[in-house]
């Protein structure tokens, strides 16, 4: 299945779909979604994206992101997403969304308006080999002193999104 992306303007409105690939080889303006999933001990899951992705494989980013599919809601693919990366579901809260833009070494740019969500969870992921190579916990203020010291192991829309979020975040746990 060839999967398309839903083309959207700057208010979020779906002008078309396209590609994923051709969208991101244009970088063009797409609606895409992040989630954060957080325990009671206020700590963040991490993902680490599987070594075989096409684009910053072995990266750590959040719990998961994706693209919403064409007559799907933002918390219906949120909730789709993590049950294929990570196994488990959770009730998810969106928070706000905003649009960035991520050029990639391999051409590729991320120009996304991205719905960014929130759920609690206790246990342990269940991961998909497929999507992520491993998982872990850490409490925000570590995560972000961590992408200050080591900004090349995260990838690059994670790091632009936990700027913009952050503030949003903390008051979250």
């Amino acid at each position: 299945m060839v999967e398309q992306v839903i083309l959207v303007d700057e208010k979020d409105n779906p002008i078309g779909l396209m590609e994923k690939i051709e969208a991101h080889e244009k970088a063009l303006l797409h609606r895409a979604f992040s989630v954060f999933v957080f325990n009671s001990k206020g700590e963040l899951m991490l993902q680490q994206r599987a070594a075989h992705k096409y684009h910053s494989p072995l990266l750590w980013t959040n719990t998961c992101c994706s693209h919403q599919r064409d007559g799907e809601t933002s918390l219906e693919a949120g909730g789709r997403r993590l049950s294929e990366e990570m196994g488990f579901t959770c009730d998810l809260e969106e928070v706000f969304w905003f649009i960035y833009k991520a050029p990639f070494d391999n051409g590729l740019t991320e120009h996304e308006l991205d719905h960014v969500m929130v759920g609690k969870y206790e246990d342990n992921p269940v991961i998909n080999p497929d999507e992520v190579e491993d998982y872990k916990w850490m409490p925000l203020e570590a995560v972000k002193n961590d992408i200050e010291a080591q900004p090349e192991i995260y990838t690059e829309w994670f790091k632009i999104i936990f700027k913009e979020s952050y503030d949003k975040l903390v008051k979250f746990i």
